[in-house]
Order: C-alpha cells, then sequence, then structure tokens
C-alpha cells in the first residue's frame, strides 16, 4: 500500500434548507466523497454485490431511513446531485455498516469500526470542564476520506461532526453543548431485522436542542446491530449507553470519568445477550483500561492534554489505543485513524490524524 499523507481534514461549512446544505456539501467534498464510494463499492463488489444489488438493499433501507430522518433524504440526495455520483452510492456511504454485513452474510470475518472513547467531568477536571473524546479505529484509508462537518441551521443549533465524506455525522458536538461519540459492539441480536443505520441516529441525536431529546433518540430507536454511543452535555453531564439492536444498558461516570472500548460491560447486558465481539477485538479488553488508569494518575486535574496522552497510549502495540496501521484478521488494513477531542462547552473540536504517526493536531470552532 502507497504511503498516506498526514494532512488536516478539510472543513466543509454548509447552511440553507437540507437539500441546499447538501448540495454545498457534496461540491466541496467531492473528491474524497468519491474516494469514499469507491473504498466501500470495492469492499461490497468483493462480497459479489454489484451496482443493481446496491440499488435493492438501498431501496429496502429506504422507508426505515425516511420514517426516521425525512430531512436526511433531501440533504443526501443534494449530497449526490453535488458531488456528482449517485443517491444510492450516498447511501451506500452512511449505511455502510449495515450493507456490508448484508452482503457478507456473515460469512467472513467483519471489520470492526472500533475505538476507545472517554467523557471526563467534574470532579475529574480541573475547573468542572466536560471533555470529551475518542479515537476512531478503521480503515487506514479513510484518512484521505474524512472530513470535518460544519452545518449552520435555522431550524435547530448548529453542528460540527468528524465524518466520512458523504456521511452526515459520526462524532461531534452542537450549539447547545452536547456531544455524541461512538464505539463498535457486538451481540448475539445483531442483524435480526432491519433498523435504522447509525449515522442517520447520531446525525439527529446532534440535531438536538435539549439532553433529554438526545437520549430519547438514541435510547429509543431500534438499530440493526448493536452499537456503543457517549453522550455529553456542556452543564456536566454525561452517560454511556451499551445499545443493542432493541434494548438499551445506560452506564454513568465514576469520580467524573466515563470510559470505554468495544466490549459490553453492563452487568445487566451481559446477563441479558452473549458479547460476540471479542474475536475481531480482544484487545478491547486491556484498551479502556488503560486508559482510565492512565487518567486516574491526574484525576480532580485533567485537562484536554491528559485525555490527548491517555488516548496516545501505545502499550500492547500494534493492538493497542492508538493503533499504527496493522493488517486486520479480515484482511484489511486498520489503524487510528482520528484522534477526536472536544470541548462542549467552548464549541471546539481538535482532530489529530493518524496519532500514531502524527502529532499535528487542527482546530475547529463552532
Amino acid at each position: 500500500m502507497r504511503p498516506m499523507p498526514v494532512t488536516p481534514f478539510p472543513l466543509i461549512e454548509v447552511a440553507g434548507c437540507p437539500h441546499e446544505r447538501g448540495i454545498a456539501y457534496g461540491k466541496a467534498a467531492r473528491e474524497r466523497i468519491r474516494r469514499s464510494i469507491a473504498l466501500y463499492g470495492k469492499a461490497l463488489a468483493g462480497l459479489g454485490m454489484g451496482t443493481v444489488e446496491l440499488q435493492e438493499q438501498v431501496t429496502r433501507l429506504m422507508p426505515v431511513i425516511e420514517g426516521f430522518a425525512p430531512s436526511s433524504i433531501a440533504e443526501m440526495r443534494g449530497i449526490a446531485a453535488g458531488a456528482d455520483v449517485s443517491f444510492a452510492e450516498i447511501v451506500l456511504v452512511n449505511a455502510r455498516t449495515e450493507l456490508l454485513q448484508l452482503a457478507s452474510r456473515g460469512e467472513q470475518g467483519r471489520d470492526p469500526d472500533g475505538c476507545t472513547g472517554a467523557v471526563l467531568l467534574a470532579p475529574a477536571t480541573a475547573g468542572g470542564e466536560v471533555i470529551h473524546g475518542q479515537n476512531w479505529d478503521w480503515r487506514a484509508e479513510c484518512v484521505e476520506t474524512a472530513i470535518v462537518l460544519l452545518v449552520r441551521r435555522d431550524d435547530g443549533p448548529d453542528i460540527l461532526t468528524f465524518t466520512e465524506a458523504g456521511g452526515l455525522a459520526r462524532s461531534g458536538l452542537n450549539g447547545a453543548g452536547l456531544a455524541i461519540t461512538a464505539n463498535y459492539l457486538e451481540s448475539d441480536r445483531d442483524y435480526r431485522e432491519l433498523g435504522v443505520p447509525l449515522p442517520f441516529i447520531r446525525r439527529r441525536a446532534l440535531e438536538c436542542e435539549h439532553l433529554a431529546d438526545m437520549i430519547r433518540i438514541v435510547a429509543t430507536t431500534r438499530k440493526s446491530a448493536s452499537n456503543n454511543m457517549m453522550l455529553s452535555q456542556r452543564d456536566g453531564f454525561a452517560i454511556d449507553l451499551e445499545c443493542a439492536p432493541d434494548e438499551v444498558f445506560p452506564l454513568y461516570p465514576r469520580n467524573g470519568m466515563l470510559v470505554h472500548a468495544n466490549h459490553w460491560k453492563s452487568p445487566v447486558a451481559l446477563a441479558k445477550l452473549k458479547e460476540t465481539g471479542l474475536l475481531d477485538v480482544p484487545d478491547s479488553l486491556y484498551r479502556d483500561w488503560r486508559v482510565e488508569q492512565i487518567l486516574a494518575r491526574d484525576c480532580g486535574r485533567l485537562t484536554i492534554d491528559h485525555l490527548r496522552q491517555a488516548l496516545l497510549d501505545d502499550f500492547g502495540a500494534p493492538y493497542a489505543v492508538c493503533r499504527p496501521p496493522v493488517e486486520e484478521r479480515a484482511g484489511n488494513l486498520g489503524a487510528t485513524v482520528a484522534m477526536i477531542l472536544m470541548r462542549p462547552g467552548s464549541g471546539l473540536m481538535e482532530v489529530t490524524p493518524m496519532p500514531a504517526r502524527n502529532r499535528e493536531t487542527a482546530q475547529y470552532r463552532l
């Protein structure tokens, strides 16, 4: 594989109605969007799903997405028009987890969309500030396909989100002081029925003015597969929601810290479902422990720099909190593609591309 450039992720700023925002987004991020499509199109082709089969699966998803987030349909149609690609290809970027699983039919190893996340609150932080961050572990090629998207809205709080180009949201914060990150989880309940693809849930969560609405969207929306979502609010609250497709198990901070990787931790969840992800992410069992132990050394005076150092931990390398490019079980090259650090009270996001190889960080603000 050719060497990958490590440059700041571009900022794309959009405004207007959903369709107008989409067109502007598609035009501004056209090349990265096409790289996203090429990446997942190649993965689907390797699983025997071509253009016709993709369209069939998108048609299956449409009622689910439209019933949950109709404005997202207009925005995705705008993105497709602006980037001069098909609507189905934009849906592919936003529902790639679900579509890749449908294509594989469980016949081969999955690439875990890894991640180690943390939220720090009073009494752990200096001055009581809320700090929310994550390492995003996924395909190394995505260092060339991700962006930071700033959405100016007339009908709710503005949104700042790190996402794959063509995507509606991944990790982010909004003008109401709410923030969200997400981590891969897997259970024996996954893919029994078709639910709302995860990026649409994260985007709707970031559109919320109130924490209660954000929790409701994450906790009550039926999903195709398990996922872990960490929510925070600038006035000093955080909750981790371990989500099965049809049920949610909450976890709360201890000593002002909330840390989660890619395995189930709720005793209630572990009593009710079967953990099936450790085949792909056994390192999860020490990654969140390592982060929590590093942060505990300075509990009570933690800053964003402390969280940065914890997320750079290389214990167990290459299968570490901060992962250099390494071949995964399914044969793809995985890495910590980005470190995302957020201060919801300040509307600040810092993103470091490929932090195992790079220490240059870019700042983005609402």
